[in-house]
């Protein structure tokens, strides 16, 4: 672990394989720990240099004030970018899970020449909040078990990983994964109050962030190889969301995971592996 300063801020980074193979840049949602140790050992193994990252306000990088964050989408992007540039020999393989997959969208279209390829995993083509009317909405009955829940005492480690595995539960996610995951944010986590614990646990920050304007528009733009993966039981973003992000990139390849709902399993870690090595 370490950081790497850019735009102004420090970014939190954790690195796998030799640094001066070819760089994949992976984009958390909002952590760094969306993304599976195990992939990233992975695609290390695969004669990549992997280096996985946490958003503003999460994690170790920068915090300031994640409920009322002076920057925009357009700021993560400019950073995973400059990221890109101060870690890389050449353009770098972006990948983003979640709202890092929004991140990785911005910051394709808006930096073309910072990167090679593009994996985008569990995510859609519009910023959070009622999406476009031909792209299915979060699953309601899911998000109404979701919001019913009593917040978790955020001093209190286990209260909190405790929450995230009944989260993952509800959401068709390993929920020990979950739990283990959360354990570990937490322990990471610069600090206990509630704003500061919800950012890092739920990307909070991201739903306050400024996304205009539009970029769903701007996809046939794109001219990296790209990859779309998605959970076919994902009940927070369905899988009509990640259909339509393959159908607008021009050759987009999609590969749907059976089994999968936000997270990526353990038992898909090589499938995606080996699907990320395709395009790049």
């Amino acid at each position: 672990m370490t950081t790497v300063r850019v735009n102004g801020v420090a970014l939190g980074i954790e690195s796998f394989g030799e640094d001066d193979a070819p760089l994949v840049l992976l984009v958390g949602g909002t952590t760094m720990l969306s993304w599976p140790d195990a992939l990233c050992e992975h695609l290390a193994a695969g004669g990549r240099r992997v280096v996985r990252y946490d958003l503003r306000d999460s994690g170790e990088s920068t915090t300031t004030d994640p409920e009322a964050p002076a920057y925009t989408l357009r700021d993560l992007a400019a950073d995973a970018a400059a990221l890109a540039g101060a870690l890389g020999r050449g353009p770098a393989h972006l990948a983003g899970i979640g709202v890092g997959g929004m991140v990785a969208q911005v910051a394709a279209l808006d930096h073309p020449g910072a990167f090679s390829a593009l994996t985008l995993v569990g995510t859609r083509a519009v910023a959070p909040g009622p999406p476009d009317d031909d792209l299915p909405d979060h699953d309601q009955a899911a998000m109404r078990r979701l919001v019913a829940r009593p917040v978790p005492d955020w001093t209190d480690r286990e209260a909190v990983a405790e929450f995230a595995a009944g989260g993952a539960e509800i959401l068709g996610d390993d929920p020990v994964a979950a739990r283990a995951i959360a354990a570990r944010v937490w322990d990471r986590t610069s600090g206990t109050t509630p704003p500061i614990q919800m950012a890092n646990q739920m990307g909070t920050v991201f739903s306050r962030l400024d996304c205009a304007p539009r970029w769903r528009e701007r996809l046939p733009e794109l001219e990296v190889p790209t990859l779309v993966v998605h959970g076919r039981r994902n009940r927070f973003f369905p899988v009509g969301n990640g259909e339509a992000i393959a159908r607008e990139i021009p050759g987009a390849r999609l590969l749907v995971l059976e089994e999968a709902a936000t997270a990526i399993p353990p038992a898909a870690v090589r499938e995606v592996t080996e699907a990320m090595f395709t395009v790049g």
